[in-house]
């Protein structure tokens, strides 16, 4: 915590932040012409925040991209709430107005989600977590049938609906280093099962089929899981209700893995 505080306090690397706000998933070019700062100036601000973990960078090609994390000032927020107040007001969700759900300028950031969280865990409790139906169930609400091999397909239930499609895949498996699959088909039944609406399925209906990218690495005690879901087109429906759903969702398993429970629903 002491490191985020430390990175706060210096008004470049607010502005920073304040960029990435505005407009998420920026390379350091970008950055540097955006605040007109010299390109050392930027890169040595950009270090801190990340060694804060405030800042998430994701390689597209030979870019690095710069995207906002807000689990450090989550963890903030969380020191001076109690139990009841962290389930009611789902602080990682909130803190999505400010720092996720900005309008975003360049196809890159319009296109994926990215966001890192460290977990007292080890990548063996994580991967099951994000696999076994027994784990899945308590923090999503999800359970999955798969034996989780790449290119094998897999089925989906939520909200009492099946859904199945032979384009819901594993599209990669590295036990307890990396996993990866294709999102799921909006059905009209799951659309009604959650209250979506009709509206809603046919416009995410009509999008290319998205993915979600699970990283898994080891940080000594803990492991830093990062989650890339991208594949979106710029202006895509599903990619708007996923950055309200995954940081809420994240935290809860999270906290199922460090303290045995997940979070309250809100």
């Amino acid at each position: 915590m002491d490191e985020v505080f430390k990175a706060l306090a210096d008004p470049g690397r607010r502005r920073l932040l304040d960029s990435l706000d505005a407009r998420n998933g920026q390379s350091l070019r970008e950055l540097c012409a955006e605040l007109d700062m010299a390109r050392q100036s930027v890169s040595k601000h950009l270090a801190v925040l990340e060694a804060a973990n405030l800042v998430t960078t994701v390689w597209r090609g030979r870019e690095k991209l710069h995207y906002l994390n807000a689990v450090p000032i989550n963890a903030i927020a969380d020191r001076w709430m109690n139990k009841y107040d962290r389930g009611r007001a789902s602080a990682l969700a909130d803190l999505k107005t400010a720092l996720e759900d900005s309008t975003m300028a360049t196809e890159d950031s319009e296109t994926a989600f990215v966001y890192r969280t460290y977990i007292n865990t080890t990548p063996e409790k994580l991967w099951q977590a994000l696999t076994d139906p027994a784990f899945t169930r308590r923090y999503w609400g999800v359970t999955f049938e798969s034996d989780w091999r790449a290119g094998s397909e897999m089925s989906w239930e939520q909200f009492g609906v099946r859904i199945t499609d032979p384009e819901q895949v594993v599209v990669e498996s590295e036990p307890y280093r990396r996993l990866s699959y294709t999102w799921h088909t909006m059905t009209p039944e799951f659309a009604e099962a959650t209250g979506l609406g009709e509206e809603y399925r046919l416009k995410a209906a009509a999008e290319e089929r998205s993915k979600v990218t699970f990283e898994i690495e080891p940080m000594g005690p803990a492991v830093k899981l990062t989650v890339i879901h991208d594949g979106f087109r710029p202006g895509s429906t599903i990619l708007s209700s996923v950055r309200e759903g995954w940081p809420a969702l994240l935290s809860s398993l999270k906290t199922l893995l460090e303290t045995g429970e997940p979070l309250p629903e809100p």
